[in-house]
């Protein structure tokens, strides 16, 4: 017996308010009704799209600006961040991003994500990638959506090094792994963390 629609709007706000980064797709299987349905239901309830969700999720839940960076260099939308200790980004893969013969993500993208996450979450001016070890786990599709998590492991690897460890998932499930040894302008005492 299918939900009746006021429910079915109901349910779905707090859904979304609990986990705003659903697609519609995912709410359309939840709710075992069509996208276009999920689309309408959205709209009545003004209810954004998924992108916009995210715009709104990352404005309220940035604790800190990126310095190393500007917003437009970053790939991948950062969703929640906190200076030299950890941050998260999204990236959804498109038909632009894949191989066409395979429908596989191109390696570049993924580690574009990993490695800006890496120096976004650097407190600092100036912060380069001095060399990474990456690791590709498992094949990225379009209509994937890809999470990467970026955490300082080490605030002093010697003189203005940190490492920044980064595992990017799809659907919980992970995809890469980098580790990155990052240079800074500013010298942190050995293990210390702000």
């Amino acid at each position: 017996m299918r939900m009746p629609k006021k429910e079915r709007q109901r349910l779905l706000g707090k859904l979304l308010e609990e986990n705003p980064f659903l697609t519609d797709e995912e709410l359309s299987e939840h709710f075992t009704v069509s996208v276009q349905t999920i689309r309408l239901d959205r709209l009545e309830r003004g209810i954004p799209e998924l992108r916009e969700r995210l715009k709104t999720v990352a404005s309220r839940t940035m604790k800190e600006e990126v310095k190393s960076l500007h917003s437009d260099e970053v790939f991948g939308d950062i969703i929640d961040m906190e200076l030299d200790k950890r941050a998260l980004s999204i990236f959804d893969v498109t038909e632009d991003h894949v191989f066409q013969r395979n429908g596989i993500a191109r390696g570049h993208h993924l580690f574009a994500q990993a490695n800006s996450l890496a120096v976004a979450v650097m407190n600092d001016d100036l912060a380069l990638t001095v060399k990474s070890t990456i690791d590709f786990l498992k094949p990225v599709r379009a209509g994937d959506r890809v999470v990467a998590r970026a955490e300082v492991k080490k605030e002093s690897l010697g003189e203005k090094r940190t490492l920044v460890m980064v595992a990017s998932t799809v659907n919980d499930e992970t995809v890469f792994t980098g580790e990155f040894h990052m240079y800074r302008t500013t010298d942190r005492k050995q293990g210390e963390l702000k």
